[in-house]
């Protein structure tokens, strides 16, 4: 790494931390919505360490994800939730949860256990990757990628998936309404659960790997086609790999916080903004910078309580990613033949 790099990953690293540290001591005063710092005994400790657990790994899958998609399609706007896979992974998981309670028995009700394991994942992973092959077959104009056009046929399929997930969670049980509610506006579990947190690890751990040993390839990858066939990338076994990569990150952050709106988007840009453009130093940073997003979020929404409770973690993901995506379409990387990621 050059200069540069390694002062921007440790930047990165120093903001992580620095969150880390920020959402051990804040807790919200209710009696007058203040906040106070202080360190909590050892029972509460151990709640706020697995919330930063749960941030830590949602976040970190997200940030890589999103890396992988820009690199998909060469689009600085890509991202799992603007795309869609977010919902989709919403609607997979939403789905298992409603077999699991309508289907208990028999060879369906098998079935629906296969697809329900790690909170929906296996069910999640389909959905997402079902919507990322749809919005990539909309989003084409005359045999090539059209990226605004993209961004909205993602944004179409996002609010469709998101309509029969609530579709779906009328149709469940009363009890269980309330849980896939607070699930599909986004959570950071305080006691995350064993499977999906596990998997989510296993697979960041793996694809981190993966990314950053094909880092080259990924930078020959943004060129056009013809220069990247010629330099000896093979594209269209990269591109399968990054459609699998980023579908399950996606779906492995969905089944452990919900769907969690531009954390996505904003980390390989932050992550650009420090270090450049070379993959090899963007795939850590990307992690590292999902990660540090997640938890400096889930501290801002623990000190802010507005008399009905804490604001859910991805109402507060969208007021912060939103204008990011806003800015980001407004620049100059939107001008016709200047698109890098």
């Amino acid at each position: 790494m050059n200069p540069r790099q390694l002062t921007g990953l440790t930047a990165l690293t120093l903001f992580l931390f620095a969150g880390i540290a920020l959402r051990l001591v804040v807790a919200a005063q209710f009696n007058d919505q203040s906040a106070r710092f202080e360190w909590p005994p050892l029972d509460i400790l151990l709640l706020r360490v697995g919330a930063v657990e749960s941030a830590l790994l949602a976040g970190g899958c997200l940030g890589l994800s999103g890396l992988l998609l820009q690199a998909l399609l060469r689009n600085p706007l890509a991202s799992p939730f603007i795309l869609g896979l977010s919902a989709g992974a919403g609607l997979g998981a939403i789905l298992a949860m409603y077999g699991a309670v309508a289907f208990n028995a028999g060879v369906l009700g098998f079935a629906v256990h296969a697809l329900g394991l790690a909170d929906g994942m296996v069910a999640g992973t389909f959905g997402s990757l079902a919507v990322l092959a749809i919005v990539y077959a909309l989003g084409r104009r005359g045999g090539r990628i059209d990226p605004l056009t993209l961004v909205l046929a993602g944004t179409v399929v996002s609010s469709i998936c998101g309509a029969l997930t609530l579709l779906v969670q009328s149709m469940m049980p009363p009890s269980s309404r309330g849980e896939s509610w607070t699930w599909f506006m986004g959570q950071i579990p305080e006691i995350p659960s064993r499977g999906p947190a596990i998997t989510a690890l296993v697979l960041l751990v793996v694809m981190t790997i993966a990314a950053w040993s094909r880092g080259n390839a990924l930078d020959v990858a943004s060129t056009s086609d013809d220069e990247a066939e010629s330099l000896g990338v093979s594209l269209k076994r990269l591109r399968i790999w990054l459609f699998l990569g980023a579908g399950a990150l996606a779906s492995a952050s969905v089944a452990l916080c919900g769907p969690l709106a531009f954390v996505g988007f904003v980390a390989p840009h932050l992550s650009r903004l420090f270090l450049g453009s070379s993959h090899r130093a963007l795939v850590p940073a990307s992690v590292i910078a999902g990660s540090a997003l997640l938890v400096w979020a889930d501290a801002i929404r623990q000190s802010i309580d507005l008399g009905t409770g804490r604001l859910p973690i991805g109402v507060l993901t969208a007021l912060i990613g939103g204008p990011v995506f806003l800015c980001v379409l407004r620049s100059r990387r939107l001008v016709p033949g200047a698109w890098s990621c």
